[in-house]
């Protein structure tokens, strides 16, 4: 089939779906234009827990929205409703399933992909090694939904089966910055800013707090010390002047 064939110079097109990321910037970049349906995406970051739901809410409110359920494994820190709500989520769509051991998250995460019940799959696992990952790689590719694994920043240095790896953290302009480890085609260069104000934000964020760099940038040149001046003809305290 010629749809499957991928040059390595541009950008590969999957034969199964995507599900729109809901940031342009980032749909341009992979592959079928947002995060593969039957394959794994692992998604690596520094510290858990502090933008996943940011990055993805987007998809999932698309998904919700089709009256798909999201399933999400092994989260370190319960998911807060108030702040899902703000993001957009509807809870009666999400099941959490609140498993902490890793090898009881490998198998829960193992069994969901291959029940093919979510339209969404998330899970955390942070232990999972490289054989564990091809394995659950195998089983995903029978998967209608993205199947998103959160990895730590570490795991970068490892070989991976995922067709599909980013890294992520935050920029300082309440924005995700994004590079792509790892994608069916040329290889990504840089990082890519996804605006993301946290949900509540958005209304009560004044101009100038919009943009904290500036703010930074600002206060680290009030600081300097000048570059360029003469020397100060004042002699220092309690010094008098040398007699000939």
């Amino acid at each position: 089939m010629e749809s499957a064939v991928w040059r390595g110079d541009s950008l590969g097109t999957p034969v199964t779906s995507t599900v729109s990321s809901g940031f342009l910037v980032l749909d341009a970049e992979l592959p079928g234009g947002g995060w593969p349906c039957g394959s794994l995406t692992e998604v690596l970051q520094v510290q858990s827990t502090v933008l996943e739901w940011r990055l993805l809410a987007p998809a999932m409110r698309a998904l919700v929205e089709q009256d798909r359920q999201i399933v999400v494994v092994g989260p370190p820190k319960a998911p807060h409703l108030p702040g899902l709500r703000q993001l957009g989520l509807d809870e009666r769509r999400l099941v959490w399933v609140d498993v902490q051991k890793p090898v009881e998250r490998l198998w829960a995460t193992e069994q969901l992909i291959k029940s093919n019940a979510a339209g969404m799959l998330v899970s955390w696992l942070p232990q999972a090694r490289q054989e564990q990952i091809r394995r659950l790689q195998v089983c995903a590719q029978g998967c209608d939904g993205p199947v998103i694994l959160w990895r730590p920043a570490a795991a970068a240095d490892e070989a991976s089966a995922a067709p599909l790896r980013l890294r992520a953290r935050f920029g300082l302009d309440w924005e995700l910055r994004i590079h792509l480890l790892k994608r069916k085609g040329p290889p990504h260069e840089g990082e890519l800013a996804l605006p993301s104000v946290p949900g509540g934000l958005q209304d009560i964020l004044t101009p100038r707090l919009s943009h904290p760099s500036r703010l930074i940038a600002a206060r680290h040149s009030r600081d300097l010390p000048h570059a360029v001046g003469s020397p100060s003809s004042r002699q220092p305290a309690g010094r008098a002047p040398a007699s000939h």
